[in-house]
């Protein structure tokens, strides 16, 4: 701002000065060389008179001064000359002043000498005897007259320069006070000039905007925010050099991920598979690769992203696939367990029938053989029965009608149901607590109390004791289940509810059973939102206990 008031003062300075300079210069040299022709003019007429009364030969007697005197025949012959020899002068027939003044009585002219700066003026006036007197002197240029100016001028411009000098600094600074002074936070309310008032109205115009889309702007990134952060799947958004852009919750957790971590510092990156599917996104290709991190399978899905053309990063999708995996895991164990369970009775039935329809059985077997294929079938009709209970208790697709049920009620029935068994190996099971209604399917609710309370006795020593306690609160129904029987090794409590999954398999037959029954119990309970939890020591029985909701969904 400063530079530019600057030059621009300095400019109108030097153009007023310069064209004032032209002009004053022009009139004065052109009323001073006027004043001179007339002054000379006066003073030719003057010598004039003096020479008309005085011979040649007594000319060179007087001093002219700075003036040159020349007397001209009329045939243009010099006759004598005050500077100069007149006999080695040439003929000055063809000068202007000396043909003006044989024609017209009077003659001016002037030429300039070789230097340029100074000119010559002659005035020629015709004597009574017909010769030309003609007087010479210098007279200075316009080139000279400025030379003689030029120590003002530059005084002038000296003056100028420190002149605009400061008229910049005051005037940048009285003109950006107010506009540094602006508030643009609010344009409209700023009074300053009006000059400025279209340019207030554009910044005001385009603040709007500016906010307008920065309120969209966030909204929409507080809305991805929201949908992202609810996705059970990590999501992470790198740039071409691997560094983490943006992330939701799901990925900060499964990968430990903090504002300055960078992909290559996560572990996840340390996988071979991992880079390559990276890298293979970075180069524009889609691609797919499992992980193991923090005992959890997870699949990893690189996606590249492409702007005008060209790949600026990748989305990485992480889904967590340990559930998917281990389900698919217990379904490939439970269709073996379920082939094998399905084919023991089944190859018994097979061999029995196959004796009875060859005859190679005693007539006295015949009772033998007819009871162990009851058996086999009952057992096989009850593994069928089981897993179609669990398939339907997994996978939801039956509806049961819900209603109130007393889980004191089941408890004494199935007690009950079981008291034969019980006998056998005398064991005695107990009831006891307090009438307990809640909101349930009541066939599943029997197959919990009846599944637990079988395994009590079957598990049970020769003498034992089954306790059967039934407690509520305000929310709650809680049913224990304790035996005194063999017990449970730690090692195999986390899984005794698996499907199929037995303790001692070499006393499986000998104790009978399906191997589905604490895996039914488990999903009823969950089919119901309770709760299960186990305790059990070897040799010192089991407790069971199970936790329902009053009314659950």
């Amino acid at each position: 701002m400063n530079k530019k008031i600057f030059f621009s003062s300095c400019l109108v300075a030097f153009t007023v000065l310069i064209v004032s300079l032209a002009m004053s210069t022009g009139v004065l040299f052109s009323h001073f060389e006027k004043q001179v022709e007339s002054e000379f003019k006066e003073e030719t007429e003057l010598m004039a008179g003096v020479i008309e009364n005085s011979e040649l030969k007594n000319l060179g007697d007087y001093d002219f001064g700075s003036r040159r005197v020349t007397v001209i025949e009329n045939d243009g012959s010099v006759l004598f000359d005050s500077k100069a020899d007149a006999s080695e002068m040439e003929n000055h027939a063809d000068r202007e002043e000396f043909k003006e003044a044989v024609l017209y009585g009077s003659g001016m002219s002037s030429r300039y000498s070789d230097t340029l700066t100074e000119k010559n003026i002659y005035y020629a006036l015709r004597l009574s005897d017909g010769s030309v007197l003609r007087i010479s002197a210098p007279q200075s240029t316009i080139f000279a007259f400025l030379s003689e100016l030029a120590g003002p001028i530059c005084i002038v411009i000296l003056i100028a320069l420190i002149l605009s000098a400061v008229l910049a600094i005051k005037l940048s600074e009285s003109i950006l006070k107010p506009i540094n002074a602006l508030d643009l936070e609010n344009p409209e309310n700023n009074k300053t000039y009006d000059e400025l008032a279209p340019l207030l109205t554009k910044i005001n115009r385009q603040k709007l905007i500016i906010e307008r889309q920065l309120h969209e702007a966030k909204q929409k990134q507080k809305e991805f925010r929201l949908i992202t952060d609810n996705m059970c799947e990590g999501l992470l958004v790198i740039d071409g050099n691997s560094d983490i852009l943006t992330y939701n919750s799901a990925a900060e957790k499964l990968l430990d991920i903090t504002d300055e971590t960078s992909l290559g510092a996560l572990k996840i990156y340390r996988s071979t598979q991992v880079i390559e599917a990276v890298d293979e996104a970075l180069k524009g290709n889609n691609s797919e690769c499992s992980i193991t991190q923090n005992s959890r399978q997870y699949s990893l899905i690189a996606n590249p992203v492409f702007r005008d053309g060209e790949i600026i990063g990748a989305v990485i999708v992480l889904l967590d696939i340990t559930e998917k995996t281990q389900r698919e895991q217990l379904r490939r164990e439970f269709t073996a367990n379920v082939s094998h369970e399905l084919k023991t009775p089944l190859t018994s039935i097979y061999g029995f029938a196959e004796l009875m329809k060859d005859g190679d059985m005693k007539k006295e077997d015949m009772a033998d053989f007819a009871k162990s294929i009851y058996d086999e079938t009952k057992r096989l009709i009850t593994l069928v029965g089981d897993i179609i209970k669990l398939s339907a208790l997994d996978e939801k697709s039956r509806f049961y009608e819900r209603e109130k049920v007393d889980l004191y009620d089941l408890a004494v029935e199935s007690a009950a149901r079981l008291k034969a068994d019980a006998a056998k190996k005398h064991v005695e099971i107990k009831v006891e607590g307090e009438s307990a209604e809640l909101t349930g399917v009541k066939q599943i609710l029997t197959d919990i109390i009846y599944n637990l309370c079988e395994n009590a006795v079957k598990y049970n020593r020769e003498n034992g004791r089954v306790d059967i306690s039934v407690r509520e609160n305000e929310n709650s129904v809680f049913l224990k289940v304790k035996d005194t029987g063999i017990g449970i090794p730690t090692e195999h409590q986390e899984r005794v509810f698996e499907r199929f999954y037995r303790v001692d398999k070499s006393h499986s037959k000998e104790i009978g059973g399906t191997g589905l029954g604490l895996s039914i119990v488990k999903h009823g309970v969950m089919y119901h939102g309770g709760e299960i939890s186990l305790k059990s020591e070897t040799g010192e029985g089991t407790e069971i206990t199970v936790t329902l909701p009053k009314n659950a969904d």
